[in-house]
Parts: C-alpha cells; structure tokens; sequence
C-alpha cells in the first residue's frame, strides 16, 4: 500500500473511487456536496468582516452564506495539506516561482506568472459562485446526484479547459 501512496502519479480510476467513497460518506455524515467555492466566498467574507463589518452583515449573499468557518474551510485547508504529504512521500515535492512548462511557454517572470494567477482566480471565483458549485461542487457532487445543471456545468468546465489551453498553449 505504501509503494502506491509513494507514487507521483496515481491511477485515475483509484483516485475516481475515492472521490466517490468520499463524497458517499460527506453525503452520510455531514448531509452535504463537496464543494469549495462556498469556502473561498466565506473566507472572503470574514476578511471583509475585519474592515467594514456593518457591510458585510448587511449583503444579501453573506445571510445566505454566513463568514464563518465551517467544514467546507477544513476541507479545503484538507486538500491543501493531503496535497503536500502527498508531494512529500512521492519525493516529488519542490519549491518552484515559476514551473517548466509556463517558464517554456511565457518566460520566467514570476511577477507575469503571480499576475495571471490572481486574475484567473479571480475569474474562476467569480464564475463558480455564479454557476452556483465548482468543478467538485457541480462535478462531482452535483454530476452524481444527475442534475442537469450539474451535468451542463461539468461539460462546459472540460469545453472551458480545453480552450484555454489550446490558446495559451498553442496560439
């Protein structure tokens, strides 16, 4: 078992069935979808709470999603901490500004590279809080309990992907 977990690239029908069991047992326990995006708007709510508190308590969308930490925060901070044990046990875990394949693609500015990735997440923030789920939200969660939305979601996720990188990786 520890030969497998020590691996840097799993097999994607195994990381498939455990996403599944997962979402089995979020659905049993917590009564819940994955999801992250919901975390990410909760956090920025908190941050804003720090500034203007009254504004925040006022906004429609932060009575429906309250600034709190709640088990969607840990699962992120989760997934973050999964992902460096990880990268530590495969030995395929290194620090790195910039990585290869951009370094290749658009150079070694660290400073383009942070830039794009504030935008794009901004972007994908902005976009999954309005589709309402994200990729696990909508793909995963949603996808398995066959809603539509869901399922028209998770295709244009893979349309949007494809896309991308056909311009940023080929133009």
């Amino acid at each position: 078992m520890m030969s497998y977990l020590s691996q840097i690239r799993w097999s994607p029908y195994a990381v498939g069935a455990g996403i599944g069991i997962l979402s089995w047992f979020t659905f049993l326990f917590l009564k819940k979808p994955i999801g992250c995006s919901t975390a990410f708007a909760r956090t920025s709510g908190m941050i804003g709470k720090i500034f203007s508190p009254k504004a925040i308590d006022e906004k429609q969308y932060f009575k429906e999603f309250p600034p709190a930490i709640d088990w969607e925060i840990m699962f992120v901070i989760g997934i973050i901490i999964g992902a460096f044990i990880s990268a530590y046990i495969s030995g395929d875990f290194k620090i790195m500004m910039v990585p290869k394949l951009w370094a290749r693609e658009f150079g070694d500015s660290f400073g383009l590279r942070i830039t794009i990735t504030i935008i794009g997440g901004i972007f994908l923030g902005f976009g999954a809080r309005l589709a309402g789920g994200c990729t696990s939200g909508h793909g995963i969660s949603g996808a398995m309990q066959m809603a539509v939305s869901s399922w028209v979601s998770a295709i244009f996720f893979f349309v949007g992907g494809g896309i991308t990188a056909y311009l940023m990786f080929s133009l």
